[in-house]
C-alpha cells in the first residue's frame, strides 16, 4: 500500500531534481527521502526514477504516477485546510510564484499582513520572471499580470494596473514628444523580453500593434524603469511599477491618443486544486492591501 509519505518524497524529488534538493524542501535527512521513495518503488512493484550520478530521469511507471501523485498531495492538503477552515484556523504550507519586480516593489507588507493574520501558515515564496506554469510548476499559486488565457486555471483578479507609455524628460527634450501611434516608430523603445516585442493599443474595436526600435530587451520590469530613467528610450511599463516616478517627474507619461493594453494582476491556480481555503484567504488578503483602486491608480 502506498504511503502519503512516499508520495511526498517522489513529488519532491521530480520537482527539485534531486533527493539533496527534495531532502532540503521537506526538512528531511537525504537518507530519510531515499528510504521513502525506495520503500514507494517496492510497494508498487515498479521503478519510478532512474538513478545515475549525474541525474534522475522518470521512468513510464514515473510518467503515469505523477499527476496522481500531486493530486492525492493536493486533496490531501485541501481536506486539512478545510478541517482547519471549520475550526477557525488556517495552517500548513503554501507555496506561491510571484514576478520578481512586482514582488520586490508591493508583496513584502503585503505577504507580512497575510501571515500575522494567519501565523499557521508556512509560506515559501519564489520571485521568477520567467512563465511558470500554475498548472504543473509545483506550486500553490502563481500570481501573473496580464492575460491568462488557460483553460486548467482558476484566475482570481487581485487588482487593476494600466501600462503606461513612460518616458524621462532628458529623452523627450533631445528626441521630442511622440503625439501619436505612427510618431512611435521613429522612437526607440526599452521592450519586455519575455513576450512579443510589441506594443499594443486599443483602437476601435481591435488592436494596433507598434513595433520600435529596441536598444535594449531585458525579462524585468525594474531594470526597464532604469533604463527609461536614464534616457535609453520610451517605455511600456504597467503603472506599479512607475508610479512613484510619474509623481515626482523622474519619468513622464505619454499619452499617444490611444490607451495601452492593460495588466491586471491575477492570482491563478489549478482547477483541481479546488476553492482552497488558504488561497482564497491569501487573495482577500492581497486586495486589501493593495485597495480598490490600488493604491499605484490612486
Amino acid at each position: 500500500m502506498m504511503k502519503v509519505d512516499g508520495i511526498a518524497a517522489f513529488v519532491a524529488t521530480v520537482d527539485e531534481t534531486s533527493i539533496s534538493a527534495a531532502s532540503r524542501r521537506l526538512g528531511l535527512a537525504k537518507s530519510v527521502v531515499s528510504e521513502r521513495l525506495a520503500e514507494l518503488e517496492r510497494s508498487l512493484g515498479v521503478t519510478l526514477i532512474q538513478r545515475s550520478t549525474r541525474k534522475l530521469t522518470l521512468t513510464s511507471a514515473g510518467q503515469a504516477l505523477l499527476p496522481r501523485a500531486r493530486r492525492i498531495l493536493r486533496e490531501m492538503e485541501e481536506a486539512m485546510t478545510e478541517l482547519d477552515a471549520s475550526s477557525g484556523k488556517l495552517a500548513g504550507p503554501l507555496r506561491i510564484s510571484a514576478p520578481v519586480g512586482f514582488g520586490t516593489l508591493h508583496l513584502g507588507p503585503a505577504i507580512a499582513r497575510f501571515l500575522h493574520d494567519h501565523p499557521g501558515i508556512e509560506m515559501a515564496l519564489e520571485l521568477d520572471d520567467s512563465f511558470v506554469d500554475a498548472a504543473t510548476g509545483g506550486f500553490d499559486a502563481v500570481l501573473r499580470h496580464g492575460a491568462i488565457g488557460d483553460g486548467r486555471l482558476i484566475a482570481r483578479r487581485l487588482a487593476r494596473s494600466r501600462r503606461l507609455l513612460v518616458a524621462s524628460p532628458a529623452y523627450l527634450a533631445l528626441h521630442g514628444v511622440p503625439a501619436s501611434l505612427s510618431d512611435l516608430e521613429r522612437h526607440r523603445g526599452v521592450l519586455y523580453a519575455n513576450r512579443a516585442g510589441d506594443w499594443r493599443f486599443a483602437v476601435g474595436a481591435g488592436w494596433s500593434v507598434v513595433r520600435p526600435k529596441a536598444p535594449l530587451r531585458v525579462n524585468n520590469g525594474l531594470v526597464m524603469r532604469d533604463a527609461a530613467l536614464a534616457g535609453l528610450g520610451l517605455a511600456l511599463l504597467p503603472s506599479f511599477f512607475v508610479h512613484t516616478e510619474i509623481r515626482n517627474g523622474a519619468l513622464v507619461e505619454i499619452d499617444v491618443g490611444a490607451p495601452a493594453e492593460g495588466a491586471e494582476l491575477f492570482l491563478t491556480y489549478p482547477r483541481d486544486h479546488g476553492a482552497a481555503a488558504k488561497i482564497q484567504a491569501l487573495g482577500e488578503s492581497l486586495r486589501r492591501s493593495f485597495g480598490d483602486p490600488p493604491y499605484w491608480e490612486a
